[in-house]
């Protein structure tokens, strides 16, 4: 049993390393709230993985926490599996994000304070707020279009705000 107190950074690596060393899926904690979660992990300063939803699809954020950590650590398609000798070097970054909202124009953006999501047709694309080297709205709409490879002259944008631990 798990601690009710646990910070969902705990819950995240706890979720990785008890998948790793015992090929188990921790047992959430109890909670009401429900939001999309991402979760991103480092390693020496370094993203390592990240993998999150911006809509809930758990029954609550400490199950949306232990899946896309899990996820963030195994199945990012741009990393390989994270290994246990890697275990030490890793921190965690959880990003509960409040519900999106579509935007008329881009100057209601704000790199530093909203994330994006992008859409056309069945393609959308998603960057977190405050990222390091993300200076405008303009790159953040283009890193962004570039991440779901599609045209940013057909794209709707919704915005959001994220809480991070």
């Amino acid at each position: 049993m798990y601690n009710t107190l646990m910070t969902l950074k705990e819950l995240a690596k706890k979720a990785v390393e008890t998948y790793l060393l015992k090929g188990e899926i921790i047992e959430a904690p109890t909670m009401r709230k429900k939001a999309g979660v991402f979760i991103t992990i480092e390693k020496e300063n370094q993203l390592r993985g990240c993998i999150g939803t911006y809509l809930p699809t758990k029954e609550n954020i400490a199950e949306e926490t232990i899946s896309n950590a899990i996820a963030a650590a195994f199945e990012d398609p741009r990393f390989p599996p994270v290994q246990k000798e890697e275990l030490p070097f890793l921190s965690y970054a959880i990003y509960i994000l409040n519900k999106p909202e579509l935007i008329k124009s881009i100057e209601e953006l704000n790199p530093k304070k909203y994330g994006i999501i992008v859409k056309s047709k069945n393609k959308s694309g998603l960057l977190l707020p405050d990222l390091k080297g993300i200076e405008t709205t303009e790159e953040q709409v283009s890193i962004a279009c570039q991440k779901a490879g599609i045209d940013k002259e057909k794209i709707t944008i919704y915005r959001f705000t994220v809480i991070k631990q």
